[in-house]
């Protein structure tokens, strides 16, 4: 081989497993999202400046001390300056973090090839990345849902749990497939495709009567045991 040939490496090709084709969530859920933050925001500035005018009035009944009017004029800058400071350091950080842990949420059922995938994929996160697959054959409740805001946005989620996550002791669903504005049909796809998984079943409410056995004829069984092992160990 020459000086001046360089070696190409082919790579055989590796078929996608731990996704298939990626949907996202709606644009309108990093909307939701960002009206939340700035609702909480809002709320918690509201909350201090009226608690601060409760403050004042309760301040204000001792004879000894100002009137509420006159302590409002005197602090009600400084209370909310420093209420604004205060909240800007978590408002700032999750206003630019919103969008990057909109952008990892990424959601799979289909295969690249069209075909439906035996599980369902899922991945979010910014610092901790986390990747979900929920095999079909696991899942034991399905259900979507729609909050104030996801109506106000047009959206909705599908909440998908499992047998180890439908006990009392959880406190949430496997995975959530959220902010999707079709959330109705992916939750019909997910039931069809989860039927045709489904093997016959019992309900749980069988009750199994033991069959009952003589007590003679069950010693006598163990007594003929008995009998032959011994004469095995003679030989």
């Amino acid at each position: 081989m020459g000086k001046n040939e360089t070696e190409k490496v082919i790579r055989p090709p590796i078929q996608q497993i731990t996704s298939g084709k990626i949907f996202k969530p709606a644009k309108a859920y990093l909307k939701k999202m960002q009206f939340q933050n700035i609702l909480t925001f809002t709320i918690i500035l509201l909350f201090v400046f009226l608690s601060f005018i409760a403050v004042a009035y309760m301040a204000a009944s001792d004879p000894a001390n100002p009137s509420a009017n006159q302590i409002i004029q005197e602090y009600v800058v400084v209370v909310n300056l420093w209420s604004l400071i205060v909240n800007l350091i978590w408002f700032i950080p999750v206003i630019i973090l919103t969008p990057m842990y909109f952008n990892s949420i990424e959601y799979s059922v289909k295969a690249e090839s069209g075909d439906t995938m035996p599980e369902i994929y899922s991945k979010e996160g910014i610092i901790t990345v986390t990747r979900r697959h929920v095999p079909f054959r696991c899942i034991t409740n399905i259900s979507s849902k729609a909050g104030p805001f996801d109506r106000l946005f047009k959206i909705g989620s599908v909440h998908i749990e499992t047998a180890g996550y439908s006990g009392p002791n959880q406190k949430g669903p496997e995975t959530v497939l959220k902010g999707i504005v079709f959330y109705e049909e992916v939750r019909d796809f997910i039931l069809k495709e989860l039927r045709r998984y489904r093997e016959p079943y019992t309900t749980g409410t069988e009750v199994t009567h033991p069959i009952p056995v003589k007590e003679g004829n069950l010693n006598d069984e163990v007594l003929s045991t008995l009998r032959e092992i011994r004469d095995l160990l003679k030989k």
